[in-house]
């Protein structure tokens, strides 16, 4: 059953950010960031999410060029994280958190979080003592809230907040309509825990890296013959949920950005009608998808041959999903540029990173075999 919420807000994901040079992470076009969040601020929205590592560091600079220099302080929020997997010691919490505030132009947090906590990354804050770093953060008012970013099952996620629910105000999941029932994602289950011990949920991938919207024209007709569009859809169903104080969407362009802006103004939380129906879409369109990647580009700093493995895997599911002759040329300039699927050696050491839990080496032969 779907609890009626009104009060949901729509948050500003600064991981997707529109680029100058699509092959540099770091190359922000900052005017047209600036304009995204200008049209944001002016609807009444001010919640911005960003983290260490998006964009090389480049997200957090454009979030101080374009609102923490021209707004103030009191006007907006930030949710940043620190990079887990990157922690040597203790002391590294607060060399990235200093990193991090210098960055942003600010000397305070809305919301800090420990990043992508999973089985392998929890040990890794525990050896670092970062969940006693956050408590004693926001005892020192560097943070107003804090908490975790969290890609893993749901038992561990319950022996997380068992042992440091103290510590945890917020949680952030992967929650979509597509995921709700996955046995990797665990997306509904995960929800169940957070509200079980009484934690706010910020929602992330809504629209699973833009899944959700790139899909076939006759799926896009029956959301429309129920009156919805996808992106609609999918942002309404993630809010739709008691503990759901933000939804974030990673929004890459202005025309992205008033179209979600929409959705919340106000927001309409879903029917039970239209509830049953996404989640029946979702069976539909789990057959379509060959690869379930979320874009979230995090496997791409892990790869010593440089393979733009999110890219691949996107043109992969779009050859499977539409069969285009022009997906096979963009495969050929990408891998030219880059590095090939082929150039794949199995290190597997982009899998611990994974949001995903994917078998990326093998998935990466799968492309091979498609486009090489």
């Amino acid at each position: 059953m779907v609890t009626i919420m009104s009060d949901v807000m729509f948050g500003f994901g600064a991981m997707r950010l529109d680029l100058e040079d699509e092959n540099n992470p770091s190359s922000i076009n900052f005017d047209d960031v600036t304009e995204m969040i200008d049209y944001y601020m002016d609807q009444g929205f001010n919640y911005f999410d960003t983290s260490y590592a998006y964009h090389n560091g480049a997200s957090e600079e454009a979030l101080r060029i374009g609102l923490v220099e021209r707004y103030p302080r009191e006007s907006f929020k930030i949710a940043d994280k620190i990079p887990t997997w990157a922690l040597r010691s203790e002391k590294d919490n607060q060399k990235f958190v200093d990193i991090m505030l210098e960055r942003l132009g600010t000397d305070f947090f809305d919301v800090l979080l420990i990043h992508n906590i999973n089985e392998s990354f929890l040990q890794i804050a525990e050896n670092c003592n970062t969940f006693d770093y956050i408590k004693r953060m926001k005892e020192e008012g560097i943070a107003k809230k804090i908490g975790i970013s969290y890609h893993d099952r749901s038992d561990l996620l319950e022996e997380i907040l068992e042992k440091y629910g103290d510590a945890i105000d917020v949680v952030q999941l992967q929650l979509n309509y597509l995921d709700w029932e996955s046995k990797l994602t665990e997306s509904r289950k995960n929800y169940e825990i957070c509200e079980k011990y009484g934690k706010e949920v910020i929602v992330m991938e809504p629209i699973k890296g833009g899944t959700l919207y790139n899909l076939p024209d006759t799926i896009k007709e029956k959301f429309q013959d129920n009156g919805m569009t996808l992106v609609e859809a999918a942002l309404r169903f993630a809010g739709s949920h008691e503990n759901v104080k933000v939804v974030l969407s990673g929004v890459g362009n202005l025309e992205q950005m008033k179209e979600n802006c929409e959705v919340f103004k106000p927001f309409e939380p879903m029917s039970e009608e239209e509830n049953e129906f996404v989640l029946e879409m979702a069976n539909e369109i789990k057959e379509l998808i060959a690869i379930d990647c979320s874009y979230c580009g995090y496997c791409l700093k892990e790869c010593p041959a440089g393979i733009p493995i999110p890219d691949f895997f996107e043109l992969y599911n779009s050859e499977k999903m539409y069969s285009l002759p022009s997906l096979h040329a963009i495969y050929g300039t990408t891998a030219a540029a880059n590095a090939p699927a082929s150039a794949c050696t199995e290190c597997e050491s982009c899998m611990a990173i994974c949001t995903q839990k994917l078998d990326i080496p093998t998935l990466l032969k799968d492309v091979v075999d498609t486009f090489e």
